[in-house]
């Protein structure tokens, strides 16, 4: 299959971006070392769907070591790196992916995948899984399973086990140990972040910030706002995560009320809706909006323009909408992901462990496909945990380990 890139004269920088990421994925390069020898998944098509910057191309190249043909797409039209892609291509990995492509070529990139007649996938966010059960079920007599990255793509394959129509079964990567507790977390806190500054080139501190939503993403994202100096305001509906919050140090309201006091609203639901036309004429003049959610749907961007007398771009990656009564809020990144689409993403050595659980995920379902059933499963604990222990022998920690008193004392 011939690759679907911008520029293939655009490699060298994604080679040197590639290779600087390696120097801090410890995990994922002693897989490579291990599997490139053995190439467990020789005779497999792997077909990604994930965000395709410099960390998931690096992740993509040691499966091709371990044996498996590879193609590759984005998950999200403002996340793919051009360059990177394209060095991509000259390492041998088919690549469906340009930078800001239209819905239609999105989906049409999305379809090439499909194409590859994958015997397994890893999505993120879920539309490559949505695909294959929707209008291209040919796809399926070939899949034997696959892993999700992210939240959204989780409560998707969930809805889908719920109706009992998922088709193969599906590591819930993002529910290892080893990605959310890091990447949720210390990965959005931080990417999010460095998103929204680079985008506005304003100060965080002394703002009113109102985090929308407080999983895992959104205990990472408020974390790293009260670092930097700003005040936390978070809205919830879950009663409990809201509990978590008041005891986490943050003020807690409906968004009816934060939406009178913030400075910068950052969606982490997964749901849509979050922010509408009710609560846009509720916010001060100079509002910054933000969405670190997998789709951009979480701030209900037309009922934004239709309140709006005029949208433009007023600088990289910031648009601004003119209120009737001369009001200006400002959207980054067209509602998509803020730590992506204005950022480089997580850090390499997040990304290290999460790519490390998509790896064994995708290891585990080869090796166990004819006993599994088609429902979403966790990723067993021991692999979390020898994850963990090669992490920590990269960064030179040691830990204690039980005696064998103290195992049967446990129980174990």
């Amino acid at each position: 299959m011939e690759s679907i890139i911008k520029d293939i004269k655009l490699a060298p920088s994604g080679h040197d971006k590639i290779n600087w990421v390696k120097n801090f994925m410890p995990v994922m390069s002693a897989i490579e070392k291990e599997f490139s020898n053995t190439k467990p998944l020789a005779g497999q098509r792997l077909s990604i769907t994930i965000h395709l910057e410099a960390k998931t191309a690096y992740m993509a190249e040691v499966f091709k070591n371990a044996g498996a043909e590879v193609v590759l797409t984005g998950s999200n039209p403002l996340s793919t790196q051009d360059d990177v892609a394209a060095a991509l291509v000259e390492r041998g990995i088919t690549v469906f992916a340009k930078h800001a492509c239209t819905d239609d070529e999105y989906n049409e990139y999305l379809n090439k995948a499909v194409d590859f007649a994958p015997t397994l996938i890893i999505d993120d966010g879920g539309d490559i899984t949505n695909l294959v059960h929707t209008t291209r079920r040919d796809a399926l007599k070939n899949i034997l399973g696959g892993s999700e990255e992210t939240t959204t793509g989780v409560h998707r394959l969930r809805a889908l086990e719920k109706r009992g129509e998922l088709a193969f079964p599906v590591i819930a990567a993002n529910d290892a140990y080893c990605k959310y507790l890091f990447d949720n977390r210390y990965g959005t806190g931080q990417s999010t972040w460095e998103g929204v500054m680079r985008a506005t080139n304003l100060v965080v501190a002394g703002k009113n910030v109102v985090i929308a939503g407080y999983g895992w993403c959104g205990k990472g994202a408020a974390m790293r706002a009260k670092g930097l100096g700003a005040n936390v305001i978070v809205t919830e509906v879950d009663p409990i995560k809201a509990i978590e919050a008041v005891f986490d140090g943050f003020r807690v309201m409906p968004m009816t009320e934060a939406a009178k006091i913030g400075d910068i609203f950052m969606t982490v639901t997964g749901n849509k809706d979050v922010i509408t036309g009710e609560h846009f004429p509720l916010m001060k003049s100079g509002a910054i909006l933000c969405n670190a959610g997998h789709f951009d749907i979480e701030v209900n961007i037309p009922q934004l323009e239709s309140q709006s007398v005029s949208r433009k771009t007023v600088r990289a990656n910031v648009e601004e909408f003119l209120q009737q009564d001369g009001r200006k809020i400002y959207l980054l990144a067209q509602g998509r992901l803020v730590n992506l689409a204005s950022g480089d993403g997580h850090p390499a050595e997040i990304m290290d462990l999460s790519f490390a659980v998509q790896f064994f995920s995708v290891a585990h379902i080869l090796h166990n496909h004819a006993k599994l059933e088609n429902k979403v499963y966790l990723i067993p604990d021991e692999i979390s945990t020898k994850i963990a222990e090669i992490k920590l022998d990269s960064i030179g920690v040691g830990i204690d380990s039980l005696t064998e008193e103290q195992k049967a004392y446990l129980g174990l």
